[in-house]
């Protein structure tokens, strides 16, 4: 039983984290190299300069993830702060790099690989506690990817969720369906 759960864990997770790639994904889509840019203000980051955050820590913390601490030498957080990207496809790939280290560092774990411990900052954790860690991480600047975006576009956004004054449609649509198992495929609203 406890493999299975493991087992699922994993699963939902990969698909949990490529969910959150994939709102980033549609929001790049929606905006220019000089939206992508655009900070409200000096104390602020760009989209540009989150991504080079987020693919900097996740090649750190999933590169060698079982037996490397997830904080590597050759790593420079705070260069990722200081400078986003020229163009739009530079930063995709950059972006695409470090989801392709995370998933890759996923699928290469087993249940039983949920229990061991790992290092970040020379801080033990479990398997489990790390992947969450970074869930929650990515998450929240995936979260602030789309804020800007959403500021930016304004009545021209493509809302990635259900759409303000959209519920009712969306519910009856559901609800019009019969219950069943949901595998974060496509959206999550």
């Amino acid at each position: 039983m406890a493999a299975s759960i493991n087992q699922n864990f994993l699963q939902s997770t990969v698909k949990l984290f490529i969910y959150y790639k994939s709102l980033g994904d549609k929001t790049f889509d929606q905006l220019s190299i000089e939206d992508l840019q655009w900070r409200p203000n000096e104390a602020s980051n760009s989209i540009a300069i989150i991504v080079h955050h987020l693919s900097g820590n996740m090649l750190s913390r999933w590169t060698d993830f079982l037996t490397a601490d997830g904080e590597k030498p050759w790593r420079d957080r705070e260069a990722e702060f200081e400078v986003g990207y020229n163009d739009k496809p530079s930063m995709i790939a950059a972006w695409d790099k470090g989801w392709s280290c995370l998933i890759s560092a996923l699928e290469g774990l087993r249940p039983e690989d949920l229990e061991k411990i790992i290092y970040i900052r020379n801080e033990g954790q479990t398997v489990v506690e790390a992947i969450q860690r970074q869930l929650a991480h990515y998450s929240s600047h995936v979260g602030q990817i789309m804020f800007i975006g959403k500021q930016i576009k304004g009545k021209d956004w493509i809302s990635l969720s259900v759409s303000k004054g959209g519920t009712k449609e969306f519910n009856a649509e559901k609800f019009s369906k019969p219950q069943e198992r949901r595998y974060f495929t496509e959206e999550i609203k």
